[in-house]
């Protein structure tokens, strides 16, 4: 920037949870959000990638009613909101037939800039070749207030090209426009990313990304500011919404405020917290009700929608049957009265005992095996969709991904919710939450964090008498599921050929009850779902040629 005189660009830096499909809210938001920033004295606002339309709209890219709709979105954001105010929004555009991710520079009522997203994610939860063609390989850059602005798309930032082409057409920084989903490493590899376009390019960064959780994505936010020395100067709340201002002129940035890092624990709360609360609200639910086992699993659970949606919103059912230990009811009662909690109490065993009486001609005195234990489950996921149609209230599933992992759960029982938090927690991720909780008081009896995993489906039961010790077991998981690791890579680091191999079949096995079960936030870096994408039927457990 040459000119030391000019006063600086002062650009709003909007961190929002859009709504997927909801045009006309997304549009109003973005024009109250414009005209409150210019009477803060903003001469430039900008929203994340996808903004109108909310990420990511999947299909309905494919519909041209929405591209319609959308186009009409822009026309309406140019129209009220870019009269003496620069506004940049992301949105899919048309054009010659082609579909674009776009950045739109709007500006005196019209779109002033077009610039499309290059690099087009594929990987991971991305299918963007699916909906989008690439934009060209050249430089979107154009003036504000005579501060040249060197505009990308998302994963543009992660390349070194588009950055690049903007700092040799005379870009004075860079923008980008995000919708990166959170998992627990992200804010860091970002943090590298971003740091290595300005040491590439000698500019600073403005980064700017949607918050907010959808279907089994959750957005962080984590909207940052780096100078030209790579030093972050802003960093945004993480999982708030918010509008923050810096400044840009002579050769430097200047932000407002900043917000301190989070605690990696803390953080992952933060997500679980957003992605259940957003569930829930965006589709209409009252509240949710939970089955409470006794368990550490559903104690976490009710905790954690006890903080997300308030206790009025949360009921709590225990469904106790002849194997519930004594132990097991007190717990649940006990978490409940601290969280808050509405509990209620139905027992099973009478119903248990006359469908196994129904079933007696059709059994034939065959001996008692899973068959029995899987009833159980059956009866409490029927009573929990019951209280859930006639409540009003959506089931909260409480498996985590150890369980879902090796197909410990039973289909239309402990399976059924519409929506499982843990799901992309490993158990002694969990384990490590529960001590998260308790780290002011004891909101998970300690009995419950110490006591042995059990189902208590049989007596005596515990789950190290079907699987190996969740300590080994998750490592084991991990490999294999997030590192795509083979038998051999397991048995080279020490694990146990027999172990190993029987954990990779119970993966394979039990593909088809993870394809039915209840979406949950993506939390590592492969998740179950369209992060990981296996076939149901399949005869490769890994065991080789």
């Amino acid at each position: 920037m040459n000119d030391r005189t000019r006063p600086p660009l002062r650009v709003a830096l909007a961190q929002q949870n859009f709504l997927v499909g909801d045009l006309r809210g997304n549009t109003g938001r973005i024009v109250r959000l414009a005209r409150a920033a210019r009477e803060r004295g903003a001469r430039l606002i900008v929203f994340s990638e996808l903004s109108l339309t909310g990420y990511s709209p999947e299909d309905l890219l494919l519909r041209d009613d929405f591209i319609a709709a959308a186009a009409a979105a822009v026309d309406a954001v140019a129209r009220d909101a870019a009269d003496g105010m620069d506004v940049i929004v992301g949105a899919p555009v048309r054009e010659h037939g082609a579909l674009f991710n776009a950045a739109l520079h709007l500006s005196d009522g019209q779109v002033a800039h077009r610039c499309y997203k290059r690099s087009l994610p594929n990987y991971e939860v991305f299918d963007e070749k699916r909906y989008f063609s690439a934009g060209a390989d050249e430089a979107c850059v154009f003036a504000v207030d005579g501060v040249s602005l060197g505009l990308t798309v998302c994963e543009d930032i992660w390349q070194p090209h588009a950055a690049a082409d903007a700092a040799r057409a005379g870009a004075d920084c860079l923008v980008n426009i995000s919708a990166s989903p959170f998992d627990a490493a992200k804010q860091a590899r970002r943090e590298r990313a971003l740091q290595a376009r300005v040491n590439e390019t000698g500019l600073p960064v403005i980064y700017v990304n949607q918050t907010g959780g959808q279907d089994d994505l959750v957005f962080d936010g984590d909207s940052r500011v780096f100078d030209r020395a790579g030093r972050c100067v802003f960093r945004a709340p993480s999982f708030e919404e918010g509008v923050y201002y810096c400044d840009i002129g002579a050769g430097a940035v200047t932000c407002n405020e900043t917000s301190a890092r989070l605690a990696p624990l803390e953080i992952i709360w933060r997500a679980l917290s957003t992605g259940l609360r957003d569930y829930v609200d965006k589709h209409g639910f009252e509240g949710v009700v939970i089955g409470l086992s006794g368990g550490i699993d559903s104690a976490l659970v009710l905790v954690l929608a006890a903080e997300a949606l308030g206790a009025g919103r949360v009921k709590a059912v225990m469904m106790p049957s002849a194997y519930t230990s004594a132990q097991s009811v007190e717990d649940a009662r006990l978490v409940s009265r601290i969280a808050g909690v509405e509990l209620l109490e139905v027992p099973i065993t009478g119903v248990f005992e006359t469908m196994l009486a129904e079933l007696a001609p059709v059994f034939q005195d065959r001996r008692r095996d899973v068959t029995e234990e899987n009833l159980q489950a059956r009866i409490r996921g029927a009573m929990l969709m019951s209280i859930s149609n006639k409540l009003g209230l959506m089931v909260v599933a409480t498996s985590n991904k150890s369980e879902l992992a090796v197909g410990y759960s039973t289909l239309y029982g402990d399976t059924v919710g519409g929506y499982a938090p843990l799901k992309d927690l490993f158990k002694n991720r969990v384990y490590e939450l529960a001590e998260y909780c308790n780290r002011e008081r004891d909101r998970i009896p300690r009995r419950i964090i110490e006591r042995p995993p059990t189902a208590e489906l049989a007596p005596g039961q515990l789950d190290t008498d079907s699987l190996p010790p969740y300590p080994v077991l998750d490592v084991i998981l991990e490999q294999l599921i997030e590192q795509d690791a083979s038998l051999d890579d397991l048995v080279g680091r020490g694990f146990d050929a027999a172990t190993v191999r029987r954990v990779q079949r119970m993966i394979v096995a039990s593909e088809y009850k993870r394809r039915q079960s209840a979406p949950g936030p993506k939390i590592t870096p492969r998740a179950f779902g369209r992060d990981r994408r296996y076939p149901v039927t399949c005869h490769f457990d890994g065991g080789g040629f």
